[in-house]
Parts: structure tokens; C-alpha cells; sequence
């Protein structure tokens, strides 16, 4: 079946989809940008360009990090990069629930094509 990936298109270029989702989930989850690279198997810098992306693309911080150290370094999602996470995947269920049916309409798998041919067959007799 069809499936439909959203992507935003902020001003200057800046884009929010899936996969930066995705990433700041896995800095959520894990407390560091390049624990959440590993997860993805992405290099750290991409990891922190996307990051970094988002930061201007928004003109606020999504990521909050702290240096190394005694207590260890480390990276958590600001109160905005928590709401950015939880609005985009339900603007994804959302966009999903709203175009169902037509996706279904438009299924190519080879079991509705053969019963679409053959419903057409017999109409057409």
C-alpha cells in the first residue's frame, strides 16, 4: 500500500521531515546527539547539521547540550523540541486518517488491479 512521507518547508530553505524527527527523538532518548547518530548509523556532524538546521529554520533552540567533563556531556530536546517532536507525528497521523481512502483508491498492489479489471470486465458487458 501507498504511504505518504511529510515534509515542511520552513522559509530559507530549512525543512522539517521525518528523519530530523526521528533524530530528535533519538537525542530524547538517548541524552546525546551522537548516541542518537550511532542509532541512526549517520555521522555525528550530519547528526548536529540537521540539529543545527532546525535551530535557524525555527530561530530557536530545539537541542539544549552540555559539555563534557566530571558529569559527562550530553544533549536533551527543549521544551520547543518537545512539542516540534509530538506535533509533527500527529500531524502525520492526522495526514494519514485524511487521505486513507484515497490512498486505498489508489492501491497498485496486483490484487485490487485484477479486481478492478475484472469489475470493469463485467460492467463493460
Amino acid at each position: 500500500m501507498a504511504r505518504v512521507r511529510l515534509h515542511i518547508h520552513l522559509d530559507g530553505g530549512h525543512t522539517l521531515g521525518p528523519g530530523k524527527v526521528q533524530l530528535l527523538e533519538g537525542v530524547r532518548d538517548h541524552g546525546s546527539i551522537s548516541a542518537a547518530a550511532r542509532a541512526m548509523e549517520m555521522a555525528y556532524r550530519h547528526a548536529w547539521e540537521l540539529i543545527d538546521d532546525l535551530n535557524q529554520g525555527f530561530g530557536r533552540l530545539v537541542v539544549e547540550t552540555a559539555s563534557g567533563g566530571r558529569a559527562g556531556g550530553g544533549a536533551r530536546l527543549t521544551k520547543f523540541g518537545e512539542e516540534l517532536v509530538r506535533r509533527f507525528r500527529a500531524m502525520e497521523a492526522s495526514t494519514e486518517r485524511a487521505i486513507a481512502r484515497d490512498l486505498r483508491a489508489l492501491d497498485p498492489s496486483p490484487a485490487r488491479a485484477t479486481t478492478r479489471r475484472s469489475g470493469s470486465a463485467s460492467k463493460a458487458r
